[in-house]
C-alpha cells in the first residue's frame, strides 16, 4: 500500500518546497505537549499564494488524469482509469490472443505494457503499409486499433449522478465565484471524462465550453467569446451572472460526436467519437480542429498579464502542453505558476518523514525538474506542492460564499427530496 491509499482529502498533506530547505509540511510541527511550535509549517504561504492565484485577473487551472483519481465510485462501478487500467480494457475488448499477436508483431520493440506505446507502433505501421490495405497483418493491427480506440472510451465512461466529485465540486465553486467584474476562470483538462461536467450540472454552475445552448448543442469557436447576462428593464447595464466559468477539454470529450463537418455534443451512437487516443501523434493531432482553438486558445490565456496557473493532476508528459507553459513562464514575467502534483517526493520516502525533507532527488520529468530549479534559484513567481488534486482543493480559499442561487437550489433540493409535489 503506497502513501497516499486510503487518505482522505485533507490540506494537511501538502508539502511546499522552500529554497535552500526542501519539502516542508503544511502544518506546524508541535512539542509534545502542544503548547508551543517546534517547526513552522507552510500553511501561510501556501494559503497566500492560492489567495494570490484567485485574485489575479486572470485566472486558469490545468488538470489531467491525476484530479480524475479524486472521484470515487461503488465498488462494483467502473473507477477511473490509470494507464494499466487502459491496458486491461483494451487486452479484454480484443481478446488474450489476439491482444498478443499483436504486441508480437513488434517483438524487438520495449512496450512495457504501456497502451500509449502499443497504439504509437501500430499507428506507424499501418501509416508505413499504407497500401498494404489487404494484407492480414495490416487488416489484424487495423481491426486492433478499432477495437482499442472503443475499449478505451467505454473504459473511461465512469460519472454517473451518484459518483462522489467532492473536490472537482470544489474547485469549481471556488474558481467559478470569482467576483463578476474580473475575467471568467478558464479550465483546462486533458481528460476525456465528465467530471467537471456533472459537478457544476449539480451545483447548478454555467459552463462556456464552446457549445452552442439549443436543443442541438454544436461546436463553434466564437462561443467562447459570448457570456451569460442577466437583463431587466430597470437597468441599461447588463448584470453578468455568477457562477460561471470556461472548460476547454483538450484532448476531447466523451460527449463529442463529429457528423459530416459540424461537431456536436451528444452520447448517442451517431457520429465519430472526437478524441485525442493515447499515443505520440498527440501533438500533431492537436493542430486539427477543435483541438487546435482549445490548444491555441490556452497558449493566449498564458500570455496575458496579471495571469495566475494553477496546475494540479497533469503529469506534464505532454509536450504539446508542457512546453507552452514553460515558454509562457520564461516570457511572461506577470504570470504565476503553481503546481501540485505528488510526484515531486516519491511516497515511499513520506512515511515517517520528518517536518522537513531536505534531500529529495529531482523529479524525473523534465518540466518538473526545470521548474525546481527555477524556484531553488530564486524565481518567487512559482510555488511547487507534493500532493494530490484533492488536497489542493482542501487548501484553495473560499473567497466567496455560496451565492443565493446556490442557496436557493439547495433548498429546492431538500424540498424535492422530501416528497414536496413538483410543478
Amino acid at each position: 500500500m503506497t502513501y497516499w491509499n486510503g487518505k482522505a482529502a485533507d490540506a494537511a498533506h501538502l508539502r511546499l518546497f522552500v529554497s535552500d530547505d526542501g519539502w516542508r509540511l503544511f502544518k506546524d510541527k508541535m512539542s509534545a505537549d502542544g503548547e508551543r511550535i517546534e517547526e513552522a509549517g507552510t500553511q501561510r504561504a501556501v494559503e497566500s499564494a492560492l489567495l494570490n492565484v484567485l485574485n489575479a485577473t486572470n485566472v486558469v487551472v490545468l488538470t489531467g488524469t491525476g484530479s480524475s483519481f479524486a472521484a470515487t465510485n461503488d465498488a462494483a462501478k467502473l473507477s477511473p482509469a490509470g494507464m494499466w487500467d487502459v491496458w486491461v480494457a483494451v487486452q479484454t475488448k480484443v481478446g488474450a490472443p489476439a491482444f498478443q499477436a499483436v504486441c508480437d508483431t513488434f517483438a524487438s520493440a520495449k512496450i512495457d505494457d504501456n497502451i500509449e506505446r502499443l497504439l504509437t507502433l501500430c499507428k506507424l505501421y499501418l501509416e508505413l503499409h499504407e497500401t498494404a490495405v489487404t494484407d492480414p497483418t495490416y487488416i489484424r493491427i487495423h481491426d486492433f486499433v478499432e477495437a482499442a480506440e472503443q475499449a478505451i472510451l467505454a473504459r473511461v465512461d465512469f460519472v454517473d449522478r451518484t459518483t462522489n466529485l467532492d473536490a472537482h465540486a470544489g474547485l469549481i465553486q471556488k474558481i467559478g465565484r470569482r467576483g463578476v467584474r474580473k475575467a471568467r476562470s478558464k479550465l483546462f483538462t486533458t481528460n476525456y471524462d465528465l467530471c467537471f461536467e456533472e459537478a457544476a450540472r449539480r451545483h447548478r454552475f454555467t459552463i462556456i465550453d464552446g457549445f452552442s445552448h439549443g436543443l442541438d448543442q454544436v461546436y463553434d469557436r466564437s462561443h467562447f467569446e459570448f457570456d451569460i447576462v442577466r437583463r431587466s428593464g430597470q437597468r441599461d447595464a447588463p448584470d453578468y451572472i455568477e457562477n460561471v466559468f470556461h472548460l476547454y477539454k483538450l484532448h476531447g470529450s466523451l460527449d463529442w460526436r463529429r457528423q459530416a463537418a459540424d461537431i456536436y455534443r451528444s452520447r448517442g451512437p451517431e457520429g465519430k467519437p472526437v478524441l485525442i487516443y493515447p499515443r505520440s501523434s498527440k501533438y500533431q493531432e492537436s493542430f486539427e480542429a477543435p483541438y487546435l482553438d482549445m490548444i491555441g486558445a490556452f497558449q493566449a490565456a498564458l500570455r496575458e498579464p496579471d495571469t495566475a496557473l494553477l496546475i494540479s493532476g497533469f503529469g506534464f508528459n505532454d509536450d504539446h502542453i508542457s512546453r507552452p507553459i514553460l515558454s509562457a513562464v520564461e516570457a511572461n514575467m506577470s504570470l504565476r505558476l503553481v503546481i501540485c502534483d505528488p510526484a515531486f517526493v516519491p511516497p515511499a520516502e513520506l512515511d515517517a518523514a520528518p517536518q522537513t525533507m531536505p534531500a529529495v532527488a529531482d523529479p524525473g520529468n523534465p518540466f518538473l525538474a526545470a521548474f525546481k530549479r527555477m524556484v531553488a534559484g530564486g524565481d518567487a513567481r512559482i510555488h511547487l506542492m507534493n500532493g494530490r488534486f484533492q488536497d489542493l482543493v482542501s487548501a484553495l480559499p473560499d473567497l466567496v460564499g455560496e451565492t443565493d442561487r446556490e442557496r436557493h437550489m439547495q433548498r429546492v433540493r431538500t424540498l424535492r427530496d422530501l416528497g414536496a409535489p413538483t410543478t
